[in-house]
């Protein structure tokens, strides 16, 4: 063979060679541990928190009412979102409220997600069991301890099957306003805010994930005079989007309080007409009928949302004090055998978290703020798309701003159960440092 020839066939397998190495960078590059590393990965997992045999239920402060049936289960969902070295939980539970006390029980079990990234909140349903052991004023309290122990342990199974469950995954947000007959303000009928926020997670294959719907609003349809155990609305809610496009689906509320509530009114059969008061229908099909219509709200204003392949993820988490002014409350916190932790000057601490997810801001609130509030906070917001996740980390009652406080009779009750006159205006400062020192949110090309 000559030199020539030898030559040729040298050169050929020194240029395919290259071509080879080239294409092994290309391949090791794509699938990198940075790479793998950029993408947002996301969980979601249920657990039931029925109580069996049932319990009374809780319309607030004072004395439960028996329970005779149930209808729909009581569940704590869960969705984690990982990012990087972030990660965060967001938990929905179907109960009047969950003390931050509790929440820490939760926490010390999830040890894979820093406890101040694990966003627990309620629903809010006037049909379930209290889980803030009201004090009964004979010495007792109104709740039963092993149930709530339960609750605890089955919120941290749902998370940390969330965490087990985490997988790549596309981010839809949407916002718009929910239309049809879902919620009013009892207290002014039209003083409500209308938008409803959607967060979905979508796998890799197409199939969703998870459905997170944020909207303000009282699950009391059937309140705690019925004697039925029940989710409310937010259980057929849930229903109708996992039976529609699968997936798990939650809910957070939002600035509900005082009193933005599910719009059960017959409007056909007045109460006192002059004052805008109607019967109510608080039945299950009345619940159907709510639940539904959110459901197929909330798909109707995702369903065009363009996906975010890699959304940011940036969580915070804010200390703050709150007087407690309120002889009420005190009594409550001083009270409950839960042992709520009391400042020596007489405050509480409360945590209130910062979530830039994508091109949506999330802030929480731990209670329930008056919807002039909720409006004002999600104007100064700095995301596309801006959620407040109401009654979440805790529970300590109405929020108001100074000029509400105690203004109206009709405000009498929720200042009584406000931990005091400076609330919301210590809640809306604070939050507006947090949001003006934050980075800021995604924003869409």
């Amino acid at each position: 063979m000559s030199g020539v020839v030898l030559s040729l066939i040298l050169s050929r397998y020194l240029a395919v060679t290259r071509l080879l190495l080239a294409s092994f960078a290309v391949v090791a590059f794509s699938i990198s541990p940075a790479s793998l590393e950029a993408e947002i990965r996301i969980g979601a997992a249920m657990k039931v928190i029925t109580p069996d045999p049932l319990l009374p239920v809780s319309g607030g402060v004072g004395k439960p009412n028996p329970a005779k049936e149930k209808r729909g289960e009581l569940t704590a969902r869960a969705m984690v979102l990982e990012k990087d070295n972030t990660s965060v939980a967001f938990v929905a539970l179907d109960l009047i409220g969950f003390p931050a006390v509790l929440g820490e029980r939760v926490r010390k079990q999830v040890p894979r997600i820093p406890g101040e990234n694990i966003l627990i909140g309620s629903s809010h349903t006037h049909s379930a069991p209290d889980c803030y052991a009201f004090p009964d004023g004979k010495g007792g309290h109104t709740g039963d301890l092993e149930w709530m122990d339960f609750v605890c342990n089955q919120a941290a199974k749902a998370i940390n099957q969330a965490i087990d469950d985490l997988a790549p995954a596309t981010l839809r947000v949407a916002t718009g306003e929910a239309k049809g007959k879902i919620a009013y303000n009892y207290y002014a009928p039209d003083l409500y805010d209308r938008r409803m926020s959607v967060i979905q997670a979508v796998g890799g294959k197409g199939q969703t994930i998870a459905t997170l719907v944020n909207y303000a609003t009282h699950p009391e349809v059937l309140g705690n005079g019925v004697g039925i155990v029940s989710p409310d609305c937010i259980g057929p809610m849930c229903d109708r989007i996992e039976q529609q496009i699968g997936g798990m689906a939650m809910f957070m509320n939002g600035a509900q309080g005082g009193m933005v509530t599910a719009d059960n009114r017959n409007l056909d059969e007045p109460r006192d007409g002059g004052r805008g008061y109607w019967n109510d229908s608080r039945t299950w099909d009345e619940c159907l009928r709510i639940g539904h219509l959110m459901a197929d709200e909330a798909l109707r204003i995702v369903d065009d949302a363009p996906p975010q392949t890699d959304p940011s993820l940036h969580v915070e988490a804010h200390a703050v004090d709150f007087p407690v002014e309120s002889e009420l409350m005190q009594a409550i916190i001083k009270g409950s055998p839960l042992g709520y932790p009391i400042n020596d000057d007489n405050s509480v601490t409360a945590q209130i978290n910062l979530v830039n997810l994508g091109n949506a801001q999330i802030l929480t609130i731990p209670g329930e703020a008056l919807p002039n509030i909720g409006y004002y906070l999600k104007r100064k917001m700095h995301g596309e798309h801006n959620l407040l996740f109401g009654l979440t980390n805790d529970a300590f009652g109405y929020i108001l701003t100074k000029e509400d406080f105690n203004s109206f009779p009709r405000y009498d009750y929720v200042s009584r159960t406000s931990l005091g006159e400076m609330t919301g205006d210590i809640l809306v400062e604070k939050s507006l440092g947090f949001i003006e020192n934050a980075p800021s949110p995604d924003q869409s090309e």
